[in-house]
């Protein structure tokens, strides 16, 4: 076995650019206070301003990081002169009516994820990623686990041919869920498809760019001594397959009982095989090819780097005057996938078959049809 240093292998980490557009924070929660501004302090993105529906908890928060502008509305901030992109921190139930607000204002925007949990809004999406465009704004999602290092560091492999073509995908969750029960992630319709496993899903489909998935499988259930309080079940499995026969295979058992643990990936291909973990402090990275396997240095963590990759890649989209790789228009394949999977555990598992959705390399070719 061999191991490769972080001057060996391609840079996986958050690239910021040296003079990064100012941005505006709206939405002053955890999911805020925890991972965006952590990740952005730590990498030097310029946080100029905040606003959220909560006053005292976007003073809180601005006194906290040092935020120079509190705004009272949201209004006030997409009006503010000094933002030029706008982080949408806040949860899926009206953020495309702020994605459109922040684009009436000629600002380019950072949304969080999931991009939305209604089937019927993929149209108005895709009409705000064309008026965009021809504003020459830049739309974004928040798919952070891109960057999550041993992810990320996968992606760039793949796309180089380490492993050759894809054939096979395979997650597995060996890790507590977070507190779920009685939150507001609990009220979401199917929330594991919905909304948690939507990076899991989200990274396969990169992993899988060029080919188009022609059947997807989605089941979920309640697993033993689940509290009744919870109204998700805490069970369930994804898989789609593509064209060209490579398939990926998405498996959480629940509120798994482990100390330690984390979230392992492989990702099988024509010529080897890359093995790894995100979570918990379990990133890893090894290419398995030719005998040899070899071990890469990763740097980071999902939570908060990958928040900073998320946003870094805005960034240097709009200072390079090109389509973010999380691009609006590139996440809606994502969407699409997420679904196809509620439609297929609303149906005890039943296949279904999406209508041409290609999987589009993460460029500014990303297709725009609802």
């Amino acid at each position: 076995m061999t191991a490769k240093a972080l001057g060996d292998i391609p840079d996986h980490r958050p690239l910021i650019p040296r003079d990064p557009p100012a941005v505006g924070l709206i939405g002053a929660g955890a999911i805020a206070r925890s991972a965006h501004l952590p990740a952005y302090r730590a990498w030097g993105v310029p946080v100029v301003a905040v606003a959220s529906r909560d006053a005292a908890d976007a003073r809180a928060l601005a006194a906290d990081f040092a935020i120079t502008r509190v705004h009272s509305t949201v209004e006030e901030l997409l009006a503010d002169p000094a933002v030029a992109v706008v982080d949408l921190a806040t949860g899926p139930r009206g953020r495309i009516d702020l994605i459109e607000a922040a684009v009436s204002a000629g600002k380019h925007v950072l949304a969080q994820k999931p991009l939305t949990i209604d089937e019927a809004d993929m149209p108005r999406l895709a009409e705000i990623v064309a008026g965009a465009r021809a504003r020459g704004l830049r739309l974004a999602v928040n798919q952070n686990a891109r960057w999550a290092p041993a992810w990320r560091l996968a992606t760039l492999l793949v796309r180089g041919g380490a492993i050759g073509e894809v054939v096979g995908i395979t997650h597995l969750h060996d890790k507590p869920l977070p507190p779920l029960a009685s939150t507001p992630f609990d009220a979401v319709p199917h929330m594991l498809l919905a909304d948690y496993l939507v990076h899991w899903i989200d990274i396969s489909r990169c992993w899988l760019e060029g080919a188009r998935v022609d059947a997807v499988w989605a089941s979920e259930s309640r697993v033993p001594q689940q509290p009744a309080s919870a109204c998700n079940p805490w069970n369930a499995d994804v898989r789609f397959r593509t064209d060209r026969g490579a398939t990926a295979v998405v498996r959480i058992v629940g509120d798994s009982r482990a100390t330690g643990g984390g979230c392992p990936f492989w990702i099988h291909g024509t010529e080897g095989t890359l093995r790894g973990s995100v979570l918990r402090g379990s990133d890893q990275l090894e290419l398995d090819r030719d005998g040899d396997v070899t071990t890469f240095a990763v740097e980071g963590q999902w939570f908060p780097d990958g928040f900073a990759g998320a946003m870094g890649e805005l960034l240097s989209a709009v200072v390079s005057d090109r389509e973010p790789e999380n691009s609006l228009a590139h996440v809606l394949a994502t969407a699409r996938l997420g679904f196809a999977a509620v439609a297929s555990a609303e149906e005890d598992g039943a296949p279904v078959h999406p209508h041409d959705l290609l999987l589009t390399r993460a460029t500014s070719e990303s297709v725009v049809t609802p």
